[in-house]
């Protein structure tokens, strides 16, 4: 791709004032859009607003990111942590929840600020796996033979650079029990220029078998740029997955569900997980009853083939994977 991500990252709008100029979107959501931005910062970038409705405060892209006033509202049962990942933060770095692989948070930055995200209060400042940590690391993943995937979150682990990201799988691919290299990132998506023939020469360098899962929610999200990224990867046979999250006022409707799963298999991306929201503070706005959410999953098996149904899945602090719900 042409243009150059890194600039690109560095020209995404931050100020919720430039936001609403750039949609035609009237000042009276400004006092709440900079309140809310002061607790979980604006970010977006200009390709992500280009695929927005303009004048539409309900477009259901600009709902995923827009900083509302419902976000201060203290809501009982949400918390700042609400999967206990500090329980399962033994090294600075690295989150080891479930048997077989560990998620290693290689940034705290993302291209977009998700206003849903459940590390909206993560603090990433004290997970940095760099420095000594990489070894300390490196020696808890050789001395747990059962580890065979490790997982790169974030934040974002695709805003590292190519050569960061080649030393840590590089590194990892010296690990013998090791087998699978998984990537949960929303530049796919957002962000599409990231994807560069660069990257996939990183991604495709070592014994270690690469996965993609990317995070969509509406089927407006994908365009062009998207669909070009995505045959990036599948030019050099990484398997892409996405996986998303079931959102009031963004995709809570049979049609809008039905159509992204389509319009992701088009694009050449499987259907994976539908998540149920994590009840993390200021994103109660976003909450779909688990009833409601089988009621939508069982009318998509209905009117789709079974690989275009994404599994509904909610995850639970303490567990040792993701729950089935449905």
């Amino acid at each position: 791709m042409q243009e150059n991500w890194q600039f690109l990252l560095k020209e995404v709008i931050t100020s919720p004032i430039e936001l609403l100029a750039e949609l035609g979107l009237k000042e009276n959501l400004l006092p709440d859009a900079q309140r809310s931005a002061n607790l979980f910062h604006l970010r977006v970038p200009r390709g992500f607003v280009a695929r927005m409705q303009k004048g539409n405060p309900n477009d259901p892209l600009l709902r995923q990111i827009l900083p509302i006033g419902e976000e201060g509202i203290i809501t009982p049962g949400f918390t700042q942590d609400p999967l206990d990942e500090k329980s399962a933060n033994p090294i600075p770095g690295l989150l080891h929840k479930y048997h077989g692989r560990v998620l290693l948070t290689l940034s705290g930055a993302c291209a977009i600020n998700c206003r849903y995200c459940f590390r909206r209060h993560f603090p990433y400042q004290k997970n940095n796996p760099g420095g000594r940590t990489w070894e300390i690391i490196l020696n808890y993943i050789i001395a747990d033979k059962s580890i065979t995937e490790v997982i790169f979150s974030g934040g974002d682990p695709l805003i590292a650079n190519d050569s960061y990201l080649a030393n840590c799988i590089t590194d990892l691919a010296t690990i013998s029990h090791l087998k699978t290299l998984r990537f949960h990132s929303r530049l796919p998506i957002v962000l599409p220029q990231r994807i560069t023939h660069a990257l996939m020469t990183v991604l495709t360098s070592t014994r270690l078998q690469p996965i993609m899962v990317v995070h969509c929610n509406h089927a407006n999200e994908l365009d062009v740029s998207v669909a070009t990224a995505i045959d990036v990867l599948r030019q050099k046979k990484i398997m892409v997955l996405n996986q998303s999250v079931l959102l009031k006022g963004v995709n809570d409707s049979i049609e809008t569900l039905i159509n992204l799963s389509q319009r992701l298999f088009e694009f050449g991306i499987l259907p994976y997980y539908l998540h149920l929201l994590d009840k993390v503070q200021g994103a109660a706005h976003f909450a779909v009853s688990e009833d409601k959410a089988k009621i939508l999953v069982n009318a998509m098996r209905k009117k789709l083939a079974g690989y275009l149904v994404p599994r509904l899945v909610k995850e639970k602090a303490g567990e040792k994977s993701k729950l089935a719900v449905f």
